[in-house]
């Protein structure tokens, strides 16, 4: 690729990828076994990483598991063409309750599936040496490649109080075959010219100077602050007037990488700033309206010192939850404040709206002490969150296929799951959907469920709460201490895909990462000024029936996410009187205008007076009682 060509990239290794028993590339058709211990511990289910539910239930369970402890069980994958086999990796059972794992095993390969040959070390059977837990994956390769059509993987010792149970990934390449229609079918190719790769620190800052001396007029590259390592956490800038708010103009961030191990939405982010940046100097329309209308903010790695973890072993040994917290062991997506319970306390207390606001509400004073149990990383991102007038904003996960929005904590105390919607239900609904109905694969009904639960039946999207809850997420954090709605991706069901993967990864995003930004510019925006024209910062923008209200920013410009319709909407600051007008939002892209002009209360003109020729202005109580005095010395003559 291009960019591939100006970093001096070598070529991806010619080593064989994982067949993709754990993206799912692999159907459950091609998984056979010798027995079963039930449905949900069957063939389709020993895929690597694959996660069992809570509840690990007859459906989805954590591996699979054979119905008899014996040396002749065999676990087969039909690679459905011939392959060169290099490799097998393992795992034990995912279960919290339950420790099973294979200690050795041995291979045998089949063209036919009748006859079959076991891999030899001269005239004896190879054994391979398994697991020596359940979760940590263990790679073996073999001795030279062999060819077949079907491999086996044969048990032969396990842990003494357990069972057989395995989850398994198959290193092979298909060999050439252009007549294989099967296999053809199945491939997607991308017309992108772009580093596909996985990205050290080091090489992920130097791809992201490649793109801003690319495009330096519409590019700027900053930190918002620093890991627990010392790592900087660096976000590109992309915009036609980079390093400038610009009035009217709405401000979008996606982040990824908050969990080190979930490397996808690192990636993909990378890529799509390559590919910003080369369709803009190629002309194409679509994203020059995105750049000169939009400020774009990218923030590919949350979690760098996690990124480094789980890229050490690589893609197919990190496991499941390598690199997942931050160096001093904080899951930094759920470590922000939980301002819901204080917002809904008010509200039960009926203190919303006398008492405290509806939004904005204020991060409390334990949580920004130095002993609160914060990462630097989450410090970092509050900050640019209050900095920045963001309007709308995408965290992307991995793991699953599905788009989360708040609230995602219960809003009932000890539930773990319940539908709890934010006042701006609506409009979550719409931005999720956006994404997903866009994705290649969320809402494809016939998709494989990638571990336990079936978002396409719900159009991919889910209300965060009613998947499992979690206090002081980002999303939550942003939507009630901030203007921002924040929603979160979850791009694929491998959280660290292997290298060859990307370009089909990148197409199946690409667009719902183009139409998801496009969102931003939905609903109404404005200015609020004063009668002299000058704008007011921190007024307060109010929609009829709906529950949050928003602020706008320090020109006096807001933005207010809205599904179309025709809403009543009030403007209001300290010291003005308020103004209300009806705003039309219409189906098409782009927002509608509604500006306001709001003038002084008396009191407060009265205030600003006094102030300036350094007069107290006299309180009331003092007035009524210097009359009563007064009556009553007239009253004692």
């Amino acid at each position: 690729s291009r960019f591939s060509s100006i970093l001096c990239r070598k070529p991806l290794s010619q080593k064989c990828p994982p067949m993709g028993l754990e993206t799912l590339k692999i159907d459950d058709f091609q998984l056979h076994a010798s027995s079963t211990k039930r449905y949900g511990l069957g063939a389709h289910r020993g895929r690597l990483n694959i996660q069992a539910g809570i509840y690990e239930d007859d459906l989805y369970d954590g591996a699979w598991c054979a119905g008899r402890d014996d040396p002749l069980q065999w676990f087969e994958v039909d690679a459905r063409r011939l392959t060169k086999f290099t490799g097998v990796i393992t795992q034990g059972r995912s279960s919290l309750w339950s420790s099973d794992w294979v200690t050795s095993y041995k291979v045998m390969v089949s063209n036919d599936s009748h006859t079959w040959i076991t891999l030899k070390n001269g005239s004896e059977d190879l054994i391979f040496s398994g697991n020596r837990e359940k979760e940590i994956p263990v790679r073996n390769i073999f001795p030279a490649p062999v060819i077949g059509r079907y491999i086996r993987v044969n048990p032969r010792s396990w842990f003494n109080s357990g069972s057989i149970c395995m989850r398994v990934e198959i290193l092979g390449c298909p060999m050439p075959d252009p007549n294989n229609y099967y296999h053809r079918r199945n491939e997607v190719i991308t017309t992108d010219d772009l580093d596909f790769k996985h990205h050290s620190y080091k090489e992920m800052r130097q791809l992201m100077k490649v793109v801003n001396e690319m495009c330096p007029n519409i590019t700027r590259i900053y930190n918002i602050g620093k890991s627990h390592s010392g790592l900087k956490l660096y976000a590109i800038e992309i915009s036609d007037n980079p390093g400038d708010h610009e009035v009217g103009e709405p401000e979008f961030r996606y982040t990824a990488g908050s969990h080190g191990n979930e490397v996808l939405g690192r990636e993909l982010l990378l890529l799509l700033m390559q590919f910003m940046c080369l369709e803009y100097l190629a002309g194409n329309q679509r994203i020059r309206h995105l750049v000169e209308e939009t400020r774009i903010h990218l923030l590919p790695s949350v979690n760098p010192d996690g990124y480094e973890k789980a890229f050490e072993v690589g893609s197919e040994l990190s496991g499941w939850s390598l690199g997942r917290w931050s160096n001093d062991g904080i899951d930094i997506h759920h470590n922000f404040p939980d301002l819901n319970s204080i917002l809904w306390e008010a509200e039960a207390k009926k203190w919303v709206p006398r008492k405290m606001f509806n939004h904005h509400v204020p991060i409390p004073a334990w949580y920004l002490s130095k002993n609160a149990s914060v990462a630097l990383e989450t410090r970092a991102l509050i900050a640019w969150m209050e900095k920045m007038p963001f309007v709308l904003g995408g965290n992307l996960q991995g793991g699953e296929l599905v788009v989360t929005f708040p609230y995602d904590r219960t809003r009932s105390q000890g539930m773990t799951r319940e539908h709890t919607p934010t006042p701006d239900d609506h409009v979550f609904r719409w931005l999720a959907f956006s994404y997903a109905s866009t994705h290649r694969l969320m809402t494809d009904a016939n998709r494989r469920v990638c571990h336990t639960e079936d978002f396409a039946k719900e159009d991919g999207t889910i209300n965060g709460a009613s998947w499992h809850t979690a206090a002081g997420s980002m999303n939550d954090f942003s939507y009630v201490h901030t203007n921002c709605f924040e929603l979160s991706m979850y791009v694929g069901c491998d959280k660290f895909p292997h290298e060859s993967e990307l370009p089909e990864e990148w197409e199946n995003n690409r667009e719902s990462l183009l139409v998801f930004m496009e969102q931003v510019h939905r609903g109404i925006k404005g200015v609020v000024r004063d009668l002299q024209g000058r704008g007011i910062a921190n007024a307060i923008i109010s929609v009829e029936g709906i529950g949050h209200d928003i602020r706008t920013a320090a020109d006096g410009d807001y933005w207010r996410l809205l599904n179309p319709g025709e809403y009543r909407v009030t403007a209001r600051a300290e010291g003005y009187s308020l103004a209300s007008k009806k705003c039309e939002v219409g189906y098409e892209i782009g927002a509608t205008r509604c500006d306001f002009t709001i003038g002084r209360t008396n009191l407060s003109r009265i205030k600003e007076i006094m102030e300036k020729f350094n007069k107290q202005p006299i309180r009331l109580p003092v007035r009524q009682l210097q009359a009563r005095r007064s009556r009553e010395r007239r009253l004692g003559t």
